[in-house]
C-alpha cells in the first residue's frame, strides 16, 4: 500500500521536478533518474506506474516550445524501432519479479553513468561522420525496451541523435516528440499489466503540479544552465541510486 506520508513527498516531489527539468531542458537522457529514486522507497512497478502519466504530462507541456523544431527523419526511425522494444519490455515485465526489475533499473542507471563518462573522457567516440539513418531503428528498439522497464529510453536515443550531429535545439525537440509517442505506446500495456492503480492515479494528481513546474524550469534551463553542471549532479544521483537498487535486489 502506498502511504502519502511526508517521507513519500520528500522523495517524490524533487524527483518529479527533476524529471521535468531533464525532459524539457536536457533531452530526456537523465529523466529516468526519477523512477530510479522512487524505486528506492517503492516497489518498482508502483514507481513506474506513478511516473509514466507524469512523464506524459511533462512531454505535453514541452511540445509547444519545441513544436515542429524536431528532425522528422530521425524521429520517425526511433518511433518505428521503439514498437518491438516496447513489446519485448512488456513480455519481460510479465515474467520478472520486483528484485529483477530493481536489478535491471540499477544496472541501466550505472551503465548510463559509465557511458557518459566514457564519452566525456574520449574512451568512446561517435565518429566524425553522421550515423546512418537506419541506425535509428536499432536505437529505437533499445529505447523502447529500456523505456518500458525503467523509463530509461533517453540514453539509447541519445547515442543515435548525437551521432546524427543535430544542433542543440533540434536534438531537444526531437527527443520531446519521440518520447511523447513512445510513452503513448507504453500506456496500453501498462494498463493491461496492472501497473496503473487507484493509488498511482491519486499520486499523479498530487504530483502533477511538480511535473509542470519542472517542465517550465526545464525550458528556461535549456538556455541558462550549462549541461555539464546539470549532468554532473545527475551522474552522482544515478550512481548512488543504481548501487542501492542493485544491492537491494541481490541482498
Amino acid at each position: 500500500m502506498l502511504e502519502f506520508s511526508p517521507g513519500f513527498f520528500a522523495v517524490a516531489l524533487p524527483a518529479v521536478v527533476f524529471a521535468g527539468v531533464s525532459k524539457a531542458g536536457f533531452g530526456s537522457g537523465a529523466s529516468f533518474a526519477s523512477a530510479s529514486i522512487l524505486a528506492l522507497v517503492l516497489p518498482p512497478g508502483l514507481a513506474l506506474g506513478i511516473m509514466l502519466p507524469l512523464l506524459m504530462l511533462i512531454d505535453l507541456a514541452s511540445l509547444r516550445p519545441y513544436w515542429r523544431r524536431w528532425s522528422w527523419p530521425e524521429a520517425r526511425a526511433l518511433m518505428l524501432g521503439a514498437l518491438p522494444g516496447v513489446a519485448l519490455g512488456a513480455w519481460l515485465y510479465r515474467i520478472a519479479d520486483d528484485d529483477a526489475i530493481r536489478l535491471l533499473i540499477g544496472v541501466i542507471s550505472l551503465a548510463f553513468v559509465i557511458w557518459q563518462i566514457s564519452l566525456a573522457r574520449g574512451w568512446v567516440t561517435l565518429g566524425g561522420r553522421p550515423l546512418p539513418l537506419r541506425g535509428g531503428y536499432l536505437s529505437g528498439m533499445t529505447a523502447g525496451f529500456t523505456s518500458f522497464v525503467s523509463h530509461a529510453g533517453g540514453p539509447p536515443a541519445a547515442v543515435f541523435l548525437l551521432g546524427r550531429k543535430l544542433d542543440k535545439t533540434r536534438y531537444q525537440a526531437t527527443t520531446v516528440i519521440v518520447f511523447w509517442v513512445i510513452n503513448l505506446f507504453k500506456f496500453v500495456p501498462y494498463s493491461f499489466l496492472g501497473i496503473f492503480t487507484i493509488q498511482t492515479l491519486i499520486a499523479d494528481l498530487l504530483l502533477a503540479p511538480a511535473a509542470l513546474i519542472g517542465a517550465w524550469l526545464g525550458v528556461k534551463a535549456h538556455h541558462m544552465i550549462p549541461e555539464r553542471a546539470f549532468f554532473a549532479v545527475t551522474y552522482v544521483l544515478l550512481s548512488c541510486t543504481g548501487v542501492k537498487l542493485i544491492w537491494d535486489a541481490l541482498a
